[in-house]
């Protein structure tokens, strides 16, 4: 059996040579890696290292404080994206890439799909991040293919709980952290990503993402509820199948 060896890279940092380090500097200020950074003889050097597979992080599109509506992209408030750049984790648009890491914001995605064909071309594998857990607070896809419902586009925020809902909610309570979120509103608040069924959330928690549900009723002791199947199975089958449907 052959042996497996994954290099894991964040596209932001390699390839970005600006030292200008400015704290909350902007993307201007700090610079930002490319996904056009990752060029042929830089995988060639990445694959001598005795690499099989390349694992690209952050490459979901995520929530950010840099401002993109100018491409017809959402813009997110700030109290609740965590740094400039905001957490590759707090995922708000399954189905766009991070337009921080392209070049030409509306040629993101073919400078992705470029990016995985030069790396194919050396001999190397392609894995990226899916997050299943969780999605940015203010998730909304610009980039869904016609007919697909948002996640939460559909839920009745007046349950706390329901297999029919894609999030968790408390309601009749106001979304109100501990902490300064910058005039942010969120009514009724949503559970948070780290299992924090709570309106107030801490500077520790992950505040700037929300719970998805896929059945388990956390709110009652844990239980499953399963028939109906819950919606989110449908939106997550559609999601990491689009793709496949693509090619």
């Amino acid at each position: 059996m052959s042996k497996f060896v994954i290099y894991q890279v964040l596209p932001r940092l390699f390839g970005n040579y600006n030292t200008t380090n400015k704290l909350n500097g902007t993307i201007e200020e700090n610079g930002c890696g490319k996904f056009n950074s990752f060029t042929a003889k830089s995988l060639n050097e990445i694959k001598l290292l005795g690499i099989t597979h390349v694992w690209y992080t952050g490459i979901i599109e995520h929530a950010t404080q840099t401002d993109y509506s100018a491409y017809g992209i959402l813009k997110d408030h700030p109290g609740v994206v965590k740094g400039k750049a905001g957490s590759a984790y707090a995922i708000k648009d399954y189905y766009d890439v991070d337009p921080d890491l392209a070049e030409n914001v509306d040629n993101r995605m073919k400078e992705f799909e470029n990016l995985v064909k030069r790396t194919h071309k050396a001999g190397l594998k392609v894995l990226i991040d899916f997050v299943p857990n969780h999605v940015a607070r203010q998730y909304h896809s610009d980039a869904k293919p016609a007919g697909v419902v948002d996640l939460g586009e559909k839920d009745n925020p007046e349950w706390a709980f329901s297999p029919l809902n894609n999030f968790y909610y408390l309601p009749g309570k106001p979304f109100l952290p501990n902490f300064d979120v910058n005039s942010y509103k969120e009514f009724p608040a949503k559970a948070t990503g780290n299992d924090q069924f709570s309106a107030s959330p801490s500077v520790n928690d992950w505040y700037e993402t929300v719970k998805l549900n896929y059945g388990v009723n956390y709110v009652e002791g844990g239980q499953i509820q399963f028939d109906p199947i819950p919606d989110t199975w449908f939106k997550m089958r559609d999601i990491c199948s689009s793709g496949l449907r693509k090619k």
